[in-house]
């Protein structure tokens, strides 16, 4: 396997680079990429995080994060793209990670769209990273290639430098709620009155989007039906169980 370079951008010319990157993951045009060489030069220039990840010279991921809330202790990651598989994605976060260690940053946070498994997966397991809050229709309709068109809800996500490092994962009590369940691809709602709370997310969330718009729609309004209000109602999420589920812990036993 080929080693991965990674290290802090500056120049327009290596910023160019990653936009055209972008523009290629989430399938825009190049001359309207996620974020802007200029909008990158100027956090970088400001002391932030830019960073790419290089293989054989080769740009294959990208990463910009900025100061957050509380201001000192942490930092919020807000773009992260990558070619697909090979580790680019821990490669980076792993840099990340470093990065606000090296200047008494203890927190990273950022947003993802909670029904996609692979990316639940990742946070949640390979880093421990955990959700903390449901936002609705955070950046509104987006029309790019991978939310193809969808509402953009998010969950604000949490990762504490301070933990060990992964893979977390445990066992389940036998005595688990499926909130949301995956029957033949459609969500299914349930009961969320136990004190663990199972919420199963569609295989592929992007293609169902494309094949059947209905059934994505479905997906979307379950899981923020469920999930969002076991959030609010202060309940915490404490894993991602068997790459499909995430996995519940209420705070009280209210009946939903």
């Amino acid at each position: 396997m080929t080693a991965l370079d990674v290290r802090e951008l500056h120049t327009m010319e290596d910023l160019d680079t990653v936009s055209r990157l972008y523009a290629d993951i989430w399938g825009t045009d190049a001359d309207s990429p996620p974020v802007s060489a200029e909008v990158m030069r100027a956090l970088s220039h400001a002391g932030n995080y830019v960073a790419g990840a290089y293989e054989n010279d080769r740009l294959v991921g990208a990463s910009v994060a900025f100061y957050g809330d509380p201001i000192g202790t942490t930092l919020h990651s807000h773009i992260t793209g990558t070619a697909m598989g090979r580790g680019i994605g821990l490669a980076l976060k792993r840099h990340q990670r470093q990065w606000a260690l090296a200047r008494g940053i203890k927190r990273i946070t950022w947003t993802y769209d909670p029904l996609i498994r692979r990316n639940a997966h990742f946070n949640l397991v390979k880093l421990g990273a955990r959700p903390e809050e449901y936002l609705q229709s955070f950046y509104g309709a987006m029309d790019d290639a991978i939310n193809g068109g969808d509402e953009s809800d998010r969950v604000l996500t949490a990762w504490d430098l301070t933990a060990p490092a992964g893979p977390h994962t445990f066992d389940l009590p036998a005595d688990v709620a499926r909130g949301v369940r995956n029957d033949d691809g459609r969500p299914v709602i349930g009961p969320t009155d136990a004190a663990t709370v199972l919420i199963d997310l569609p295989d592929d969330i992007e293609s169902l989007r494309r094949t059947d718009p209905g059934a994505a729609r479905e997906w979307r309004l379950a899981v923020r039906h469920v999930l969002g209000d076991l959030l609010a109602e202060g309940a915490r999420v404490a894993g991602f169980h068997d790459r499909h589920s995430y996995v519940v812990h209420r705070t009280t036993g209210t009946t939903a």
